[in-house]
């Protein structure tokens, strides 16, 4: 076991072959890390340490390449990107591992698709972590085609919006499929009604950082769930804020506190 560098397995779901590592202590409790838009598996839990810090702490850590992303399956139809769809996969994920239940952690793009996945699969989801994605969950992050045309843009350099730009940049430090990415930019941003965050009674922890001009509030989202908690990030931005020392040591208190109750 290497908590810096884990191995990749795979499997086919919905017709596609999905890459996935699960490391960690094979008896602890599984957390299931869903990662974010143009992200991947090793870039959002490997490199900032989580899958270190989760490991260390004794859990067994399962993380996945969403669709598009990272070793998985890149489809460029749309609507293979709503976000009931990639839940989907992250389900079809435990059922392959014979996991029934596990804390679900996901950022941005991954909160929302945890999100999804507590509403289908409540008894699937122990907790949830939702990082990178306050009251943005319900109520929009703003207008991103453009971030699905600097994707697809020929000369980078001629990219003039500010979000397009940062999020290109990330793809291309990421060596990404930007067509598929513009698909999934596209087809991802579905929103959750305020009245079914209501409905989630699964303990959350929602963190964001103070600088995220992404996400929106944090505490607004917790206001509407029944068993949430927010958490302020100091001083982190949306891209940072993921691998922040307070929030690991907030999401391992989290979970002892879980344990104890």
């Amino acid at each position: 076991m290497n908590l810096n560098a884990p191995a990749f397995s795979s499997f086919v779901h919905d017709g596609l072959n999905l890459r996935y590592f699960d490391e960690g202590d094979p008896s602890g409790t599984p957390v299931l890390m869903i990662h974010g838009f143009a992200s991947s598996a090793l870039v959002n839990w490997v490199h900032p340490g989580w899958l270190k810090t989760l490991g260390d702490a004794g859990y067994r850590v399962i993380a996945i390449d969403n669709r598009g992303h990272g070793g998985s399956d890149r489809p460029r139809d749309v609507g293979a990107y709503r976000p009931w769809v990639m839940a989907g996969d992250a389900i079809a994920l435990l059922d392959h591992l014979r996991i029934p239940e596990a804390h679900l952690f996901g950022y941005s793009m991954g909160a929302r698709i945890s999100v999804f996945a507590a509403l289908a699969h409540p008894e699937r989801v122990r907790s949830l972590v939702l990082g990178g994605l306050g009251i943005g969950m319900t109520d929009g992050v703003g207008d991103w085609d453009p971030i699905a045309d600097a994707l697809l843009a020929p000369d980078a350099a001629a990219i003039t919006h500010d979000r397009g730009r940062m999020f290109r940049n990330f793809a291309d430090q990421t060596k990404s499929d930007r067509d598929a990415l513009a698909a999934c930019i596209r087809g991802s941003r579905d929103l959750v009604e305020r009245s079914d965050m209501g409905r989630i009674e699964a303990p959350t922890l929602i963190g964001v950082g103070t600088k995220d001009d992404i996400a929106g509030s944090a505490q607004e989202l917790a206001d509407l769930m029944p068993n949430a908690k927010a958490l302020d990030i100091p001083g982190r931005d949306h891209m940072l804020a993921v691998g922040d020392k307070v929030f690991k040591q907030a999401v391992l208190e989290f979970y002892a506190g879980l344990s104890a109750g």
